[in-house]
């Protein structure tokens, strides 16, 4: 799923519900009616959703056409050398030129060293395109348990009510069934939405470290080739 195309649909969404008052109403009295845990699950997917907006932008930015850029690394290589590769690398954004221009540093100290270099930095690039990514896995374990909670302090309140009417009646529950069902409800909902959010992401970072992995040994073979010749 394309996560602007998702977003796109989001916002229109948003946009048609702003225009339509009374599905704005209603959304604001069913949070009213969910008692007091919609406050930490309105606050879980803020949260969450902010988080998620803050990787979308760190991935975007770390994305780069990584076959154009090991073609460029290649042609550098051969027309002056591992400094003018080194420079390439580091005038271009992103993981994979970072790890580059963390190999071809240690280059002069031979292969191997330069492939230490290279898996080394390889880590911490991978740690930082997983950095956040625990709190949107945090968010969308707590919403649905938020939710559950809620859910249990609705049937309580709804025996509460048995208890001092001394009677069973529809209208007696009706208040605590009904925060039961809406806690449930919007905690469920937050954690699908942020899970599309946390599948996209862990996509698009496995496909980073992929080609992150096979262009590094694409620079240690053509790193051999020119040391050979």
């Amino acid at each position: 799923m394309d996560i602007l195309g998702l977003i796109s649909s989001t916002t229109h969404i948003i946009a048609q519900a702003t225009n339509d008052s009374g599905a704005l109403n209603w959304l604001a009295a069913k949070y009213n009616a969910g008692g007091l845990f919609m406050h930490p699950i309105l606050a879980t997917f803020i949260i969450g959703l902010a988080v998620s907006f803050e990787r979308f932008w760190n991935l975007s930015r770390a994305r780069v056409n990584t076959k154009d850029f090991l073609i460029k690394v290649t042609a550098a290589l051969k027309e002056g050398g591992v400094e003018e590769a080194r420079d390439l690398c580091a005038s271009t954004r992103g993981p994979v030129a970072s790890v580059f221009h963390a190999g071809l540093l240690r280059a002069d100290e031979g292969l191997e060293a330069a492939e230490k270099a290279i898996m080394a930095y390889g880590g911490i690039e991978m740690g930082f395109l997983e950095k956040g990514m625990i709190w949107i896995s945090t968010c969308i374990t707590l919403a649905p348990m938020l939710g559950f909670t809620g859910t249990v302090q609705g049937m309580i309140a709804a025996f509460d009510s048995i208890k001092e009417a001394a009677q069973i009646s529809p209208a007696i529950v009706a208040d605590g069934i009904s925060i039961a069902l809406l806690t449930t409800l919007f905690g469920l909902v937050v954690a699908m939405i942020l899970q599309v959010f946390y599948n996209y992401f862990i996509s698009k970072i496995d496909k980073l470290v992929g080609d992150m992995e096979e262009s590094s040994i694409q620079l240690i073979d053509a790193l051999y080739e020119l040391k050979h010749k």
